[in-house]
């Protein structure tokens, strides 16, 4: 079985599909592995790493999958690549089907059978092949660094003898996984954290990691998580309730990070123009959801915008490939932890009755089938 591993092309990407570590390892399954040349540049890791490890290097994208079985990518291909994929070929990458509908309706009619790694089941056996959670973790350790980076004061209370500096309070809008690490990295660095989710589950979480947790806590609040993990879409009353608790408490704060996501939906906003308006000037916020509409008013995707009242949005494309070399680790582990176990004699068996399989299988025989995207959805 040949896998292809082609360079990432869309805007801000900087990780690669696969690693050295793990083209050794599916070269030991029986694998053949092709990799085009510069894939792995933006990590850091040279063609003659790959070629080490036992791939080979192709000298364009058509190059690296011609004739190939298996296609990984991080980000789903441009309209132009599209073009370059063979009947029968499987594609593995994050496809965001909801925000790009025509290129997998294209890829289908082309006979390719794409799967979304994003759509993988929250199961206990697909934690290690899930990029959401991997890339997430990156995330929320990343946010913290860059607004304490920005942040013109110090992280941690510090007692000198010319006087004590303040902590930084620091608030975590959203506790997934993002949310939690970015907890974690603001504790580690000594600021005092509040945290807030419309998830009753996480407030346990919060606590353990030394934090304070803050929401109305009402009957909809108990009720406010899906079987799969994710935070529901909540009512207009529980939000304004949410938003006159959450107007209050920002004022206060140095630095907000907004980490809430809704799958395949616009980002919900949660902090309002007259919320940036009423924090101190100096302070900062991290919007995490900005590649999906953003949490915050204001916040314009790859910019960091300066308030009329001093405060800083930055709204960051691509945050995981700010670590681009750990994100691609982690991403290529993740792409190799769901094929292995269907790698049989350097073949690749898919089980159609697998959860997995049909969680992340899109498309299959030249049609559209998984269920969320059936009728157009």
């Amino acid at each position: 079985m040949k896998i292809a591993v082609p360079k990432e092309t869309r805007e801000h990407e900087t990780r690669v599909a696969a690693v050295p570590e793990t083209v050794k390892k599916f070269v030991n399954l029986g694998c053949e592995v092709v990799v085009e040349t510069g894939a792995g540049a933006g990590a850091s890791l040279p063609d003659g790493a790959y070629e080490a490890a036992g791939a080979s290097i192709a000298g364009s994208f058509a190059e690296c999958l011609k004739g190939a079985d298996v296609v990984l990518k991080i980000l789903r291909p441009t309209e132009g690549e599209a073009e370059a994929f063979e009947k029968g070929q499987k594609l593995f990458c994050v496809m965001a089907p909801f925000f790009d509908r025509p290129l997998t309706d294209a890829l289908a009619a082309r006979g390719v059978d794409v799967f979304a790694m994003e759509f993988m089941p929250r199961i206990s056996r697909a934690q290690s092949m899930d990029v959401l959670s991997s890339q997430a973790n990156l995330a929320g350790y990343k946010s913290v660094i860059e607004a304490a980076n920005a942040y013109g004061r110090g992280m941690p209370q510090m007692m000198t003898a010319a006087g004590t500096v303040a902590p930084a309070k620091v608030f975590i809008m959203g506790v997934g996984v993002a949310g939690l690490q970015a907890i974690a990295t603001a504790r580690r660095l000594g600021a005092i954290v509040t945290a807030t989710d419309v998830r009753p589950a996480t407030e346990e979480q919060v606590a353990s990691l030394g934090a304070k947790f803050i929401a109305v806590k009402n009957e909809e609040f108990l009720n406010a998580q899906t079987a799969g993990g994710y935070a529901k879409e909540m009512s207009d009353d529980y939000k304004k309730q949410q938003a006159e608790l959450i107007a209050g408490h920002i004022a206060k704060q140095d630095i907000v990070i907004t980490t809430a996501l809704i799958p395949g939906r616009k980002a919900p906003i949660l902090v309002t123009k007259e919320m940036v308006a009423s924090m101190k000037p100096g302070s900062i916020l991290v919007d995490l959801a900005v590649e999906q509409g953003g949490n915050v008013e204001g916040a314009e995707f790859d910019r960091n915008v300066v308030t009329d009242n001093g405060v800083t949005i930055m709204g960051f494309a691509n945050v995981p490939g700010r670590l681009s070399a750990d994100a691609s680790s982690l991403f290529a582990r993740n792409h190799l932890n769901f094929l292995s176990p269907f790698l049989k004699d350097g073949k690749l068996e898919l089980d159609e009755e697998d959860d997995l399989v049909k969680g992340i299988r899109l498309t299959r025989d030249g049609a559209v089938v998984h269920p969320n995207l059936q009728n157009g959805g």
